[in-house]
Order: C-alpha cells, then sequence, then structure tokens
C-alpha cells in the first residue's frame, strides 16, 4: 500500500535524491530557497525559486504526479487495440486549444514549403547542381583558386596527363605529359576510336608532329622520355577537334594572367590522388564548354576536368601533379632547350671562320629531312658545291609519292619531275632537261634552306648569335650549337667543322641539312654548277 509523501527529502544514495532529477511522487525541499508550492489539479506541482528558471512539467507528468499524491496509481487511456495513450480523456481544459494551434502550425509550415519547392523549381538551371543538391555559388576564396590555376599550372612547368575524348566504341585514350613552359606536349594515342592517330604525337602552340604507328598496342603507356629520330610528320591541327583539339586545350591550361571567372558553382568536395579537392564549376580560358567540372585543391592547382571540346565531344583530362618528367622535344621542334647563352670567344672564333671552312671543303653530300605539311614532308640527298656554289638533289615527297629534281644556285632554283621507280640519289651526269629548266626564285622551305646554305660560305653571320646548347651527332661527335639571326642554326664540332644546318619554317618546325663533312662532292655536283 502506498505511504503517504511526508515532504522529506530522498537520501542522497537514492536516485530521487540527486539534484535535477525529479521523482514524480516526492516534493522537493531545498536549503537554498526552494519553496514547496501547493499542488493543482491535473498540473503537479509548481516550485518557487529566487535563483533558478521554473523547469516546464509535461501533461503526462502532472497527470502521474496528481494520481501518486492521492495515493493511487494514475488512470492510462488505452486506444481500441489496447495500446495505452498518455494524453487521454483527462488531459487539461486547455489541451483542445493547444492541439488546435500545433495543427495550424503545421499547415502554416507545409505552405511555405511548398511554396519554396516552387520557387527553386523555377529558377533551377541544369548543370548548377550536384546529385545531393548541395551546390551553391563561389565563394570568394574559390572564385580566387579558379582565377589563378592556369598561373598556377605555368609556375609548376609540367604535369603528366592523361586525356579520354569521346565514349565508348569511338574513345581516343592519350597518356604522356604537357610542359607549360616551353610549351609542349608529347603524348601516346590510343584507344578503339584513335584510327590513324595511333602512335606518338609532339606538338607546340604552333605546330603539330605525329609519329604513326598501326601495329601500336591499343591501350596508350607513357611514352619513352627520348623519342625516336625517325618518321615525324606534320599533321594540320584541325580545329576544334581531334589532336588538334586537345593540344590546344592541355598548352592552354597554363597561362601567365589571372582570370577572373564570370560566374561559377561549387558542387562538391572530393578527392583526387589521395589530395582533397572542391568539384568547382566555372568557365575556362581554353575549353569551348562554358561549364566545365575541375577538381581544384587548396593551392589552385588542377588535378582533373572534364567537360566538351568545341564540337561537343566529351572530354576527361587527368593531371597528375607528381609526374613531372623533362619531356625532350624532337629535333624538328627544336630539339632540347639546353641553356642558352652568348658564345665564348673560343665559341665566336669558330662563327667567324665558318665561311672560310667552307670553302676549303668545296663541298660535300648532303641530306634534307623536312616535314613541311601534311601532304609534302619531303627527303633529300644530293651534294652541296660552295666553290660553285650550287646544289644538286633528288627530292621525294612522303604521301604523294612525287618526285623530282633540284638544282641550287643562290636566289636560282630550278626543278624537274623524275621518275617514281629511280634510284633515291640525283643520277649523274646531270639530265639535259634539269640544265635547260627555267630558274626562278626560292619557292618553298627546302629552297630557303638551301640558299641559306650555300651563302654562308659568303660571309660570317651578321649579328648577335646564342649557344644554345651541346650536343652529340650519332652518340658520337660531339657539337656546339648555335643559333644566328635569321632562324638558322649551325651544329658546329669542336674543331669548326659544320655538320647540320637547320631552318626556322612558319610553323615553327625546324628543317634540317645534313652536311657528311669531309668528303668531297659527287660529279654530279660539280657538273651541274660547270654547266651554269
Amino acid at each position: 500500500m502506498p505511504q503517504p509523501d511526508t515532504g522529506t527529502p530522498p537520501p542522497a544514495d537514492e536516485p530521487g535524491g540527486q539534484r535535477g532529477v525529479s521523482r514524480p511522487h516526492r516534493l522537493s525541499a531545498r536549503g537554498d530557497g526552494d519553496q514547496a508550492v501547493p499542488r493543482e489539479p491535473g498540473r503537479g506541482h509548481r516550485r518557487g525559486r529566487t535563483s533558478t528558471p521554473t523547469r516546464p512539467a509535461t501533461v503526462a507528468g502532472r497527470r502521474r504526479r496528481a494520481g501518486l499524491l492521492a495515493g493511487r496509481r494514475p488512470t492510462l487511456t488505452t486506444r481500441p487495440d489496447g495500446d495505452p495513450e498518455l494524453d487521454g480523456a483527462d488531459d487539461p481544459p486547455d489541451g483542445p486549444d493547444r492541439r488546435r494551434i500545433a495543427l495550424a502550425a503545421l499547415v502554416a509550415a507545409a505552405a511555405i514549403s511548398a511554396a519554396t519547392l516552387v520557387a527553386g523549381l523555377l529558377t533551377w538551371i541544369p548543370g548548377r547542381t550536384d546529385e545531393t543538391g548541395t551546390a551553391r555559388p563561389l565563394t570568394a576564396a574559390e572564385a580566387d583558386r579558379v582565377a589563378a590555376l592556369r598561373v598556377t599550372n605555368l609556375r609548376d612547368v609540367r604535369a603528366g596527363v592523361r586525356v579520354t575524348v569521346g565514349a565508348g566504341t569511338a574513345r581516343t585514350e592519350l597518356v604522356g605529359w604537357v610542359d607549360w613552359a616551353r610549351p609542349l606536349v608529347y603524348l601516346d594515342v590510343g584507344g578503339p576510336g584513335a584510327g590513324g592517330d595511333r602512335g606518338l604525337v609532339q606538338a607546340t602552340a604552333s605546330a603539330l608532329l605525329v609519329r604513326p604507328d598501326p601495329g601500336a598496342l591499343p591501350t596508350p603507356a607513357r611514352p619513352p622520355l627520348v623519342p625516336p629520330a625517325d618518321r615525324w610528320r606534320m599533321r594540320s591541327p584541325a580545329g576544334g577537334h581531334g589532336l588538334g583539339a586537345v593540344r590546344d586545350l592541355l598548352i592552354g591550361l597554363g597561362a601567365d594572367r589571372v582570370d577572373p571567372p564570370a560566374e561559377g558553382r561549387w558542387l562538391r568536395g572530393d578527392r583526387a590522388g589521395g589530395v582533397p579537392v572542391d568539384v568547382l564549376q566555372a568557365p575556362l580560358a581554353p575549353l569551348g564548354d562554358p561549364r566545365p567540372a575541375l577538381w581544384v585543391d587548396a593551392d589552385a592547382r588542377l588535378h582533373r576536368l572534364t567537360g566538351r571540346l568545341a564540337d561537343s565531344t566529351p572530354v576527361t583530362v587527368d593531371l597528375t601533379r607528381a609526374d613531372r618528367a623533362t619531356v625532350h622535344p624532337v629535333d624538328a621542334l627544336g630539339g632540347r632547350a639546353g641553356q642558352p647563352r652568348a658564345p665564348t670567344d673560343d665559341e665566336a672564333a669558330r662563327l667567324a671562320a665558318l665561311p672560310a671552312r667552307l670553302r676549303a671543303l668545296r663541298g660535300a653530300p648532303v641530306a634534307v629531312d623536312a616535314p613541311l605539311a601534311p601532304s609534302a614532308n619531303l627527303r633529300a640527298t644530293g651534294t652541296v658545291n660552295w666553290a660553285s656554289p650550287s646544289a644538286y638533289l633528288a627530292v621525294s615527297e612522303e604521301g604523294s609519292g612525287r618526285r623530282t629534281l633540284r638544282w641550287v644556285r643562290p636566289g636560282r632554283v630550278a626543278e624537274v619531275p623524275r621518275s617514281s621507280d629511280g634510284p633515291a640519289t640525283p643520277p649523274a651526269p646531270v639530265p639535259a632537261a634539269l640544265l635547260a629548266a627555267p630558274a626562278g626564285p626560292p619557292g618553298d622551305d627546302l629552297d630557303r634552306l638551301l640558299d641559306a646554305a650555300l651563302r654562308a660560305a659568303r660571309r660570317a653571320p651578321a649579328g648577335d648569335a646564342v649557344r644554345v646548347r651541346e650536343d652529340r651527332l650519332g652518340g658520337r661527335t660531339t657539337v656546339d650549337v648555335f643559333e644566328v639571326p635569321g632562324g638558322r642554326r649551325w651544329w658546329l664540332d669542336r674543331g669548326g667543322l659544320p655538320h647540320r644546318l637547320e631552318l626556322r619554317t612558319g610553323p615553327g618546325v625546324w628543317i634540317r641539312l645534313d652536311l657528311t663533312a669531309g668528303r668531297a662532292a659527287g660529279s654530279g655536283g660539280s657538273a651541274a654548277s660547270t654547266a651554269r
């Protein structure tokens, strides 16, 4: 039988004796000014406190305390299914009003939520949110990182790169490096959609060279650090798609200026290569897509990019920031950069003695490698005679199969066609048809290269020369590469003997004339010079 409540505080070791934990069948008696307050029916009791705010009591709690004070258990109403209901028929008189107020609040909240949802749908733009719906405008700090992205790439110099263009069976994959400082791209091209592009690619901002390899593995791998020296051909970069578009995109990711984005969105946080990044959506200068997705870390370094090229082909670029291998351009793109400097006195003396050295040689066999255009990759063999001066060569045009004989004197060039089944070397004596052919001014870069070689025997290079680098020919001969005004480079050994002359063309490609120094010119060159 329940005992009457005497108002005595419970012992400290009982749960009800702990301050702040109430037991429904006892009154609190405190020594710090708390006073017992008479109970109200159905509402439990209230405390009058001098220092602590009143703690609200629940309706169910008031009923339980009232029942216990009356010496009986509180009455619980039950639902038809037998479950007890704590807020049943003995609710206080203001219960229904309170439920009506709560119901009105719920209706108002539902109306506000519906209006917000409709407004959001009306202002939603495709691509401006991710799958979690967390997209938001860029903060000022995030916009600054996008603005500095290309400058950061240029400062980092280079990075490993993997590019995927297209999808499915039309997919082309490219693996290699981009050097933003030079700038230069070096890639191995593969994938099911590579087609005739399968092989190696090297490209600068103005020229694109390919080395086709139809038998290469379908899946590309990192290209060799030292590229092969042969079989490189020029490719006309088609605007907006293909290798030209990939070249423009990769090189365009480096710049010396900051580009503040006009607008942008933060999509989500992510990780790239173990590095925390933000996935941002903002315009990027070299990409035709106005809203590519950019994976950018806290230091404004780009790790990934997805978007579309100018022809709407999807493209994904993954950058490996730690893969900073030094890229060696092929000779047609200028070769290794070296450390250019002014010539020493000894080197300047070798350049000044070049005309006399050429005249003393009288002549030499030559070979020409001139990637002039996609349909005019020229190869030529023949002789140069500085005593005449004149040059006589057999020229073949790869791709078209066109073959000619060319005879050159300073400022004049004569040319005649020749049989496609003839030898690669020019015949001797010089055909009468070539001797009788009309001569005109140099017509292409090959003519200008031969003209520069002949004129070099007249006078030393004028203007300031630059010693570009030290190099080796055939793995044996050490040479110094000197660049002189007019876009020409002479390869001279330490004794001053010339081994190569290069000429820079309009597209930024270097075509070369290799000299077999120390050997006399053949009878064809001498005969041609005598006839004229």
